[in-house]
Order: structure tokens, then C-alpha cells, then sequence
């Protein structure tokens, strides 16, 4: 299974899912997911990253994403994931107002080590425009299926904004 989802193509398109570790709700805080735009524009900016499509859920994301000519996906996600899971990790020890930080901590983090992102991205290479128009569809109406709007373009943390006029909070690539 290590070698069933595998980025070859640095610069192919890619639906790819972090998970927390665990399946912690940290992304009920507006605090935690703001770290994950925040490094995710970091990431566009700077590392090439491509977005095309999105969503934050409570304790997993999803993307469709590129690198541009000269960066490499792989690289993008695993610098991405290493610096998200040390400042969300700092963000909650140092959230006076978290309830769960000590139940939190015992969970992503040892003395040694941060484990806050579970292993790997689960990237799945899009070669087809059907393929593409599926996962973002999955990505669009994740936060439906889970109930918590019930259009999909009602849900902030989402790329679905975009396509129904909306600005979304982060910039997209348009196939």
C-alpha cells in the first residue's frame, strides 16, 4: 500500500487529504485553521503551490493542488504539514482559552516529537476533466454530507465559495 499513492509527476494535479492524527476536531477553532490558510498562502506564494479547489473540515483537509514549473509537490505537502504542526501544536499550549489542550496535547504531541498530521497525503494524480470535476465535487460537498450547511457554497472554509461568485479566502488556479 506505501507505494499505491505516490506523487510521480511533481507537476501533475493531485487531490490530496491531510488528516489529524487521530481524527482530532482541532479545525473547530477559527484560531488552528487560520495556521493552515495562512501557511497555505505561504505556500502559493513561495513554493509554487497550485490550488484549485479546497476544504477544512474539523480534522482533515482536502485539496486539489499543483506545483508550478521548478517546485515539486512533494516537497510543497511535506513543508506545509511540518510547519502546521508545530505552529497549531504552539497554538494550543498556548491558548489560555482551550479546553481540551490538555486531552490535545496528550494526543499530537511526546516529549520528543509533534505528531499532529497523520502519515502521508493520499495523493491520487488527475489525468481526466471528469476525474477533476468528481473530487472537487467531493471537496465541495464534504461539509454538506457532514451537515453542517446545507448548500455548499454556505461553508467558509471551502473553495466552493469561488465557484458560485463568492471570494474565497484563498486565490485558486483555474483549469
Amino acid at each position: 500500500m506505501g507505494f499505491a499513492y505516490k506523487i510521480t509527476d511533481q507537476q501533475g494535479i493531485h487531490f490530496v487529504t491531510a488528516t489529524v492524527e487521530q481524527w482530532v476536531d482541532v479545525f473547530t477553532r477559527k484560531d488552528y485553521s487560520d495556521i493552515v490558510l495562512g501557511s497555505l498562502k505561504h505556500c502559493q506564494e513561495n513554493k509554487g503551490l497550485c490550488i484549485y479547489a479546497w476544504v477544512i473540515m474539523s480534522n482533515h483537509l482536502h485539496m486539489i493542488v499543483s506545483c508550478r514549473q521548478g517546485f515539486e509537490l512533494s516537497n510543497a505537502l511535506r513543508d506545509f504539514k511540518k510547519f502546521t504542526s508545530k505552529k497549531i501544536v504552539a497554538a494550543i499550549e498556548n491558548n489560555p482559552h482551550e479546553s481540551r489542550k490538555k486531552w490535545m496535547l496528550w494526543l499530537l504531541k511526546t516529549k520528543e516529537e509533534i505528531a499532529f498530521w497523520q502519515p502521508g497525503s493520499h495523493p491520487e494524480e488527475i489525468r481526466t476533466a471528469d476525474f477533476f470535476n468528481q473530487k472537487m465535487k467531493y471537496i465541495h460537498q464534504n461539509p454538506v454530507r457532514a451537515g453542517i450547511v446545507e448548500l455548499e457554497e454556505e461553508y467558509l472554509l471551502s473553495s466552493a465559495r469561488d465557484f458560485y461568485g463568492r471570494r474565497g479566502l484563498l486565490e485558486l488556479t483555474y483549469l
